[in-house]
């Protein structure tokens, strides 16, 4: 049987800015490391979009998109599936969330995500196809949330410069039966490869992604 390799947490230098890898070469990498797909998971928060000079908000998610476009264009190029996400932190606390099931017209319609507390997305999001996990919950700095608000927790975090806990996180969720992820959480060279999933079907679709996560059952985690 085929096995299909998607690392779900990358960031392109483009967007992210502890980024060091465009986004072109970013999919390059990936593909040479044998990965079928990958989501662009760029951070998303108050003082990045403040320090864009356009008021406007679709200029705003324009600029935000911009790493993820880059991608998504070489992708095409070389047969590497590129699908959108992202990394949302909101304003009340600096925890770090994944989201997947969003897309442009999503960020356009909803201005300003990080202004709302983690229950009030969780509302937002409960009539769509959108899933939040919690990203490296039991790295320093950062605070577990209570189950309920999250679909699943970030298990493996493969960052090198980080103590991520990752044996920690995944007890917690085992305990709390959330659904499991891993990503490489790419930033530079040093991150590639170092996470992601591992399923037995091609993943094309952001809509095929969600419902492959929402199953859980599939998922082979890698945990390099």
């Amino acid at each position: 049987m085929n096995k299909y390799k998607y690392d779900i947490h990358v960031h392109t230098s483009e967007t992210s800015r502890c980024g060091k890898i465009e986004a072109t070469e970013v999919v390059r990498l990936y593909k040479e490391a044998g990965y079928s797909g990958i989501v662009i998971t760029d951070h998303y928060y108050k003082d990045y979009f403040d320090a864009i000079a356009s008021g406007d908000w679709r200029v705003k998610i324009e600029t935000y998109l911009k790493g993820y476009k880059k991608a998504l264009e070489e992708g095409n190029n070389v047969g590497l599936t590129v699908l959108p996400g992202m990394e949302i932190r909101f304003n009340d606390y600096p925890n770090d969330y994944l989201v997947y099931g969003i897309d442009e017209q999503f960020l356009i319609d909803n201005p300003e995500l990080y202004n709302l507390t983690l229950p009030e997305f969780k509302n937002l999001i409960s009539d769509k196809n959108i899933l939040i996990f919690q990203a490296h919950p039991f790295r320093k700095g950062q605070t577990i949330e209570y189950p309920e608000l999250l679909d699943g927790v970030e298990v493996y975090n493969g960052n090198p410069r980080h103590d991520s806990q990752n044996g920690v996180a995944y007890k917690f969720a085992k305990e709390n039966n959330l659904k499991l992820i891993s990503g490489s959480d790419f930033h530079q060279l040093p991150d590639l490869a170092r996470g992601g999933i591992i399923v037995d079907k091609k993943i094309t679709t952001i809509g095929e992604l969600v419902e492959v996560l929402r199953k859980n059952d599939t998922v082979e985690l890698i945990w390099t």
